[in-house]
């Protein structure tokens, strides 16, 4: 019984870090500016994370290590280095993102403007970290993002076009657009695959002493968690494609992200709407915090642990309070959140394989997983989809931002 309640805390906690600012804001702009085309980016996505978070599961299970400190190992500190300087870059952007995002529910529920609620939230975000436990912070926030579960219930009931959903689950040339098209498959690979999402589970399973027992437990959670996350990411992208998709504009601010559920739903869709945006970037905010401060303390071989108090775990403490304070200053410096968000999530798939090239070689050496190395078909689907991001990446995004 108390492993069936780790499988279902576990998948929460998978569907709680899912969905977030860049998986909505892509989705719904694949939905909104291409209908049901861009599915398959979103499919492909969420297949590439389940494996990548299943092994990062294994790895800490079988190994006892966490992965940065293993990377510094096999590889040498400045291969390490190089890896370090690449995540906390790209992954900083993607805080700023998240920050503004949760900054902008707020802004929709009162009216108040989005810089104002910046600050407020970066310390709603320390405090938690700093107060807080891992189990509050993967169990507890992650429960309360279950109310991402309403793009499921507007899309539904917004009446979708099955067979078109159907023929967007296969890669198509665009018809129209193609650098704007291959731009928005870049942001939704980025967002579906997002290198914090694994490291934070992986430091997870380290503070939850998993070991070799918890295999079934890692396979189900993995599987099933990130499926339902990329189930909600559909969900997004076909309120998108009922709603914005018939005016064939793009999502222009979060004002047109609030109509996907509102249009459907009425006032408890925006209600409910708010709700999910602040609940899922604030949770995001928190993984993101956490998940680089893991990486710069396990990597440093610096005491580390959420569940420590602070004043054990000083430089690991003070490092997440920094991240947050960066994060707050990049939300404020005046960026539109919303590009900010599609190009921190393009960038994210560009840099991909920086950090999960390294990992595949760790989830291949039978010195840290013994006779629990990866499958053939978890090696070809991670670096075709990692490689493959990253070439639309290096292609798209300077004729994106050459077109805009």
């Amino acid at each position: 019984m108390k492993r069936v309640l780790q499988i279902a805390l576990g998948i929460v906690t998978s569907v709680g870090g899912f969905l977030e600012i860049g998986s909505i804001a892509t989705a719904a702009q694949a939905g909104a500016g291409f209908g049901y085309r861009l599915a398959w980016s979103i499919v492909i996505g969420t297949a590439c994370i389940a494996f990548l978070v299943e092994m990062s599961g294994r790895f800490a299970a079988c190994s006892g290590r966490t992965i940065p400190d293993a990377l510094r190992e096999r590889f040498g500190g400045p291969a390490f280095l190089a890896v370090l300087a690449v995540m906390l870059c790209v992954s900083i952007l993607v805080l700023g993102a998240e920050m503004g995002g949760a900054s902008a529910a707020l802004q929709l529920a009162t009216g108040i403007a989005l810089r104002w609620w910046v600050v407020p939230i970066a310390l709603l975000a320390w405090l938690i970290l700093w107060r807080g436990t891992f189990g509050i912070i993967e169990n507890g926030v992650s429960l309360l993002g279950l109310v991402t579960v309403v793009f499921v219930v507007a899309a539904l009931h917004g009446g979708p076009d099955y067979r078109a959903f159907a023929h967007g689950l296969v890669p198509r040339l665009p018809a129209h657009r193609p650098a704007h098209y291959w731009f928005v498959a870049v942001s939704v690979l980025g967002a579906s695959i997002s290198p914090y999402l694994y490291y934070f589970y992986s430091s997870g399973a380290i503070e939850d002493k998993w070991d070799v027992s918890y295999l079934a437990v890692n396979r189900w959670v993995a599987g099933i968690g990130m499926g339902f996350g990329g189930l909600l990411s559909l969900a997004v992208l076909v309120c998108a494609a009922i709603v914005l998709g018939p005016s064939g504009g793009d999502v222009q601010g979060y004002r047109d992200l609030s109509r996907l559920t509102t249009t459907i739903l009425g006032r408890p869709g925006f209600w409910l709407f708010v709700a999910a945006l602040g609940i899922a970037c604030l949770g995001a905010t928190l993984e993101i915090a956490l998940s680089l401060a893991y990486l710069l303390a396990q990597g440093f071989g610096w005491e580390w642990g959420e569940d420590l108090e602070p004043r054990r775990s000083a430089r690991f403490s003070i490092t997440y309070s920094i991240i947050i304070a960066i994060g707050a200053v990049i939300a404020l410096a005046g960026a539109d959140p919303l590009t900010l968000t599609n190009l921190s999530m393009a960038l994210t798939a560009a840099s991909l394989p920086v950090g999960v090239l390294p990992f595949l070689v760790l989830m291949n050496d039978r010195a840290y997983l013994g006779d629990h190395t990866n499958g053939l078909l978890g090696n070809v689907v991670v670096l075709v989809i990692s490689l493959l991001a990253m070439v639309l990446g290096v292609i798209s995004i300077p004729l994106q931002i050459a077109g805009s």
